[in-house]
């Protein structure tokens, strides 16, 4: 996790072993890409971290910095970057670390 690529009070995650490769999300969906620069690559790796949403007080949760009420969330086994409204959702929008 690095300042976000956005500014001031986001985050962007970043691979440690791939330098300039980033979680974005691209048509909901997030993918591990290159950043190529852009104003639209900058904002879409970038995530204002939250307290949970599955109110345990032990994880985060990532709202999309340009998509507000919008947070990565696993679904199937994939990440996706969706609204987190039930239970189940906000549950799969809160991350913990190890």
């Amino acid at each position: 996790m690095v300042s976000g690529l956005s500014g001031t009070d986001t985050v962007s995650l970043e691979l440690v072993n791939f330098p300039g490769h980033y979680l974005r999300h691209k048509n909901f969906e997030v993918w591990l890409e290159k950043s190529d620069g852009t104003t639209t690559f900058k904002n879409d790796a970038s995530f204002t971290q939250r307290a949970d949403l599955s109110d345990t007080a032990a994880g985060v949760s990532f709202e999309s910095y340009n998509y507000p009420g919008c947070y990565i969330r696993h679904y199937n086994y994939l990440l996706y970057v969706q609204p987190a409204g039930t239970t189940a959702a906000k549950a799969d929008a809160t991350f913990y670390s190890q």
